[in-house]
C-alpha cells in the first residue's frame, strides 16, 4: 500500500463525515454563496477539528473568491483545498539520521497517546532500510509499557534494554546508547514515561533524559518526537505546546488517525505548533505507519467526496 492509500485509509473517518456534511451543503445543482451558505460551512469545519484560525481563514478564501455567486460543488472544494495546502505547507520530514555514528530518537507524549505501537512502527521501517536498531525501554514506572515494547523488540527482531521496575528512566536511556555505541546499531530509540503535561516535577525528568543522553553523544538526541492522539483533538495542542517548553521536540507523530473523524486536527497543529508533522499512524500493525505529506493530507481528506 503506498504512502497516499495508507492516509486516506486513514482519513477515511474524517472523509466520510465531510463528504456527508458537504452533500448536504449542495442538495442543488448549484448554490449562492452567502452568509447563510458561509455560516453552514463554518460549522461543517468546525467538526473536523480544524481549529478556529484556520476555519476563519478558509471561510474568509471563499468569501472573498465566490461570495454572490451560484457554484457547484466542485469550484467550493477546489477553493478549500488550494487554502488547506497553503495553511499545511511543510516539507515532508523524514528522520534527520546523524552525519556520523549512531542517530539518537527520544519518543515522548501522555500516556495511552500510542507511543509504544509508535515506536514499534518506527523501528519497522528503519529496519526495513537495513537499518540495526537498539530500544531503550525508559517508560519504567509502568511494567505494562516495558512488557509491550519487549514484545514489539521480539516480533520486529530488534535489541532492547530494559531496566528495574522504577528504574530512573535516565539510567536506562544511558545504557540503550552505551548498548547503541558498543554493537555499532545505527539507531536507538528511547521512550520515556508517559507525561501529563501539567505535571512540571515530571515534564522537568525528559531533560534529564536529555543530559543522560549527551554525556556519550553530546549533539543527541537527534531527533525528539512528540506522539500526539488524534482522537483528542484540539487537546493535543496544549500537549505540544507544553512538550516543547519542557525538551526541544523536532517533530509531530500523530497516532491513532484512523480511529477519529476529526483527522482536522493536523491543520490545526501545523497552524499552532511550530513544528513539522513528521509520521502518522494509521492503523493497529507495524506497517501501518506513514510519512506525512501535507498536499497528500489535502488530497486524502476529500478523496470521497471527488469519488463520486
Amino acid at each position: 500500500m503506498g504512502l497516499f492509500d495508507k492516509l486516506r485509509r486513514g482519513l477515511t473517518k474524517t472523509a466520510n463525515l465531510l463528504k456527508t456534511d458537504v452533500r448536504d451543503l449542495f442538495k442543488n445543482e448549484g448554490r449562492l454563496i452567502d452568509d447563510d451558505f458561509l455560516n453552514e460551512m463554518r460549522a461543517i469545519l468546525f467538526k473536523t477539528d480544524m481549529g478556529y484560525d484556520s476555519v476563519e481563514e478558509i471561510v474568509e478564501e471563499v468569501a472573498t473568491k465566490l461570495r454572490g455567486r451560484v457554484v457547484m460543488l466542485e469550484e467550493v472544494v477546489a477553493t478549500w483545498k488550494t487554502k488547506l495546502a497553503e495553511l499545511m505547507a511543510q516539507d515532508e520530514a523524514p528522520i534527520q539520521f546523524a552525519e556520523t555514528g549512531p542517530t539518537i530518537i527520544m519518543v515522548c507524549g501522555v500516556n495511552g497517546a500510542g507511543k509504544t505501537t509508535s515506536i514499534a512502527k518506527l523501528a519497522h521501517l528503519l529496519k526495513s532500510e537495513g537499518k540495526q536498531v537498539v530500544l531503550g525501554a525508559g517508560d519504567t514506572f509502568r511494567a505494562a509499557a516495558v512488557e509491550q515494547l519487549t514484545i514489539w523488540s521480539e516480533r520486529l527482531g530488534v535489541n532492547i534494554v530494559t531496566g528495574e521496575p522504577g528504574a530512573h528512566p535516565a539510567s536506562v536511556a544511558y545504557r540503550a546508547v552505551e548498548e547503541c555505541i558498543k554493537t555499532d546499531a545505527d539507531v536507538c530509540i528511547v521512550d520515556t514515561a508517559g507525561r501529563l503535561q501539567t505535571q512540571k516535577n515530571l515534564m522537568a525528568e525528559l531533560t534529564k533524559i536529555q543530559d543522560a543522553i549527551r554525556k556519550q553523544i553530546p549533539e543527541a538526541p537527534h531527533e525528539v518526537l512528540l506522539v500526539l492522539d488524534a482522537t483528542t483533538g484540539q487537546n493535543g495542542i496544549s500537549q505540544a505546546n507544553s512538550f516543547t517548553e519542557s525538551v526541544d521536540c523536532t517533530g509531530i507523530v500523530l497516532a491513532k488517525l484512523d480511529g477519529t473523524a476529526k483527522g482536522g486536527v493536523v491543520v490545526a497543529i501545523r497552524q499552532q505548533v511550530g513544528l513539522p508533522v513528521k509520521y502518522v499512524g494509521v492503523g493497529e500493525q507495524p506497517e501501518d505507519w506513514a510519512l506525512f505529506s501535507a498536499n497528500d493530507f489535502v488530497d486524502a481528506l476529500f478523496a470521497e467526496i471527488e469519488a463520486e
